[in-house]
């Protein structure tokens, strides 16, 4: 089994920044995609940006530009710095893990991000 432990949540104001981390371990092996997902309150979870072990990045439209997605492979953990954010940008975020053909290995607990004046 595959665990995720996500940290860096918080209450920040429009404009500011976070750095989200979630550090993976366990059965690791098998991982090849790593992402973040979010949930914000009455809707349904979304892909944030996801990474591959070789570090191509995928980002949903309406983060790019804003968040960073990145990967230390030998650590085993992942990164989100998250800037400019918006009050949209409110949701519980989480760290996922799959393996290769998109099988799912884990979620992580949720880190709640509140962006509010």
């Amino acid at each position: 089994q595959v665990q995720l432990v996500e940290s860096g949540g918080g209450l920040v104001q429009p404009g500011g920044s976070l750095r989200l981390s979630c550090a993976a371990s366990g059965s690791i092996s098998g991982i090849y995609l790593m992402g973040w997902h979010r949930q914000a309150p009455g809707k349904q979870r979304e892909l944030v940006a996801d990474v591959t072990p070789g570090g191509t990045a995928n980002y949903a439209d309406p983060v790019k530009d804003r968040l960073t997605i990145s990967r230390d492979n030998a650590k085993n953990t992942l990164d989100l710095q998250m800037n400019s954010l918006k009050l949209e940008d409110t949701a519980v975020y989480y760290c996922n893990a799959r393996g290769y053909g998109g099988i799912n290995y884990a979620w992580g607990q949720g880190t709640m991000v509140t962006v509010s004046s």
